[in-house]
């Protein structure tokens, strides 16, 4: 359909080269959209941009002039720039008083502050288009607290505000910016986290209507959505993929 085609479209997606990052850049490669893809790992970068046939970038996102220096590579060698998708994110777990302020300092930059700078560098960009989309990588712990991830939230709900303000200053522009919020997604972090929290498995599977964890292709298609002209009056939203993990009480 016309309405999901993204031919002609180029896309930046950041932390592209797996988990959730990767199954949305298959979603918009199979829509037809250029694609160029971010990350600091230079061997998983290579495999992922030959499977999409995308660019690869290096970039520390936890770094101003590597964020913004990823952007304008990502516009220069794609001709252009119409959606960016901020999915970078890193985790530690550990009870609020175990945190050293380097450490929130690490999760706060990498999750929440890329994006920003990100979007920023990014926005010239859309706007010289004509207008373009921003995709900003949640998660349910935008939602909801736990007594593991106090800076992984805090992160993950400012995602949600951002969301908020860009689209409020940037529609005037035609820029849509829009957040997902994946549920428990089997991806490399969270097979980490299953190991160190015994009962989380059990937990996600009683707590999911769905009965099973996401895997990365369950966002291709929202990412989709979210970065065609099917969402061209879809703005400041955050969207759960969660397998109805939040609407449970």
């Amino acid at each position: 359909m016309e309405l999901f085609d993204l031919k002609g479209k180029a896309a930046l997606v950041t932390g592209g080269n797996g988990g959730i990052g990767l199954g949305m850049a298959q979603g918009l490669a199979a829509a037809g959209a250029k694609l160029a893809i971010a990350g600091r790992d230079k061997a998983k970068n290579a495999a992922a941009a030959k499977a999409l046939s995308a660019v690869a970038l290096e970039a520390d996102l936890t770094d101003e002039k590597s964020c913004r220096a990823m952007v304008e590579e990502a516009a220069q060698k794609l001709g252009r720039l119409d959606i960016l998708v901020n999915n970078a994110g890193t985790n530690i777990r550990k009870r609020p008083e175990e945190y050293s302020l380097e450490e929130w300092k690490l999760v706060m930059d990498t999750n929440l502050t890329s994006a920003f700078v990100a979007s920023h560098a990014a926005y010239p960009h859309l706007q010289r288009a004509g207008g373009g989309k921003i995709v900003n990588i949640g998660s349910m712990m935008s939602i909801f607290g736990a007594a593991f991830v106090a800076p992984y939230g805090a992160s993950k709900g400012g995602i949600v505000q951002l969301t908020r303000a860009l689209a409020c200053a940037w529609a005037k522009d035609n820029i849509q910016v829009n957040a997902v919020l994946p549920g428990w997604i089997d991806t490399a972090l969270t097979q980490r986290a299953r190991k160190d929290i015994p009962a989380l498995n059990e937990n996600v599977m009683r707590r999911t209507p769905a009965g099973r964890w996401g895997v990365p292709a369950d966002l291709a298609g929202i990412a989709v959505f979210l970065s065609s002209k099917a969402s061209d009056f879809v703005t400041g939203t955050a969207i759960p993929v969660d397998g109805g993990y939040s609407v449970q009480g």
